[in-house]
């Protein structure tokens, strides 16, 4: 392989978000040849000294980078990702094979919009919300137009099939649906701790992603949750935990709608249970409704 080029190990460590000092302690660098950690991680970046293998490698896992992209001539070009929901502004975090997922999509969403655009109506309901209104209210303004029936989501023998049926209702309204967490190989696959959801708002060819790689009884939930944000007007990738108000608005409608608030007085784990009680409680409440049980542990 080619020598390593000083502006990637920069590159690396500031889009990791990490400091010279946080790192030189997460690469357990000793002091050398009159140096201190510090200063021979910036010898390192300014090409006075060249990194070992096991420094990259440290480097690759302190960083959250693969090793190979150690061995770039350049800094990847960051995709466009619309925003970044997944954490507070500032906080947003470079990941390559993400972007070129981000990529793909957009590729296959323009060429579907290539293909509608000569007839197809714009969807008025794309951008039609703000978090001004009640989560109750476009919650239900949202089961209207999806004709989606809690009664049917439920009746479905298992998450699965409720998925698929959610799934004809979403795209019966005009929005693509698309299974995806890796860029085609299970090399490639994305954790939910790297990305939960995407949409992109276009009012001709809205389309909205769901990671594969989580586990099956998060997708309903997550493909409303991105729904929310298309009726929003908001292009951007959700994450397993978001902390801004966008994300929360989003997750209580998508909760609302599938998990009625009324429902959850229902719901009501006594202090004199155990823990182990309540897990069970809980479990059992999610899996009636087809739903997983974090989320009903996220709604109580």
């Amino acid at each position: 392989m080619s020598a390593i080029q000083p502006k990637i190990l920069t590159w690396a460590r500031e889009t990791a978000g990490i400091s010279r000092d946080e790192a030189a302690r997460a690469l357990g660098l000793t002091s050398a040849r009159g140096k201190t950690p510090v200063q021979r991680l910036e010898a390192m970046e300014l090409g006075e000294e060249e990194p070992t293998r096991p420094i990259l490698v440290k480097m690759s896992k302190a960083y959250r980078r693969p090793l190979i992209a150690f061995y770039l001539a350049e800094p990847p070009r960051q995709g466009d990702r619309g925003q970044d929901f997944r954490t507070l502004p500032g906080k947003e975090q470079f990941n390559p094979e993400l972007d070129a997922l981000v990529r793909d999509i957009k590729a296959r969403q323009g060429l579907i919009r290539s293909m509608l655009e000569d007839d197809a109506a714009p969807l008025d309901f794309i951008g039609s919300a703000t978090m001004e209104e009640p989560v109750n209210d476009l919650a239900a303004r949202m089961a209207e137009r999806l004709e989606f029936s809690l009664a049917r989501f439920r009746d479905t023998k298992n998450p699965n099939e409720a998925f698929v049926y959610l799934r004809e209702r979403i795209e019966a309204s005009g929005v693509y649906v698309l299974l995806l967490g890796n860029l085609g190989s299970h090399h490639t696959n994305m954790p939910v701790d790297v990305f939960r959801g995407f949409a992109l708002a276009d009012d001709i060819a809205p389309l909205v992603v769901i990671n594969d790689q989580d586990a099956r009884t998060a997708w309903s939930f997550t493909a409303i949750h991105e729904v929310v944000h298309l009726w929003l007007g908001q292009t951007g990738i959700s994450g397993e935990d978001g902390e801004n108000t966008i994300e929360q608005y989003c997750n209580a409608v998508a909760g609302e709608l599938l998990v009625p608030a009324s429902e959850l007085r229902l719901f009501a784990p006594t202090p004199h249970k155990s823990i182990r009680a309540i897990a069970t409680s809980i479990a059992g409440f999610a899996e009636e409704r087809r739903v997983s049980r974090p989320m009903v542990a996220y709604k109580l």
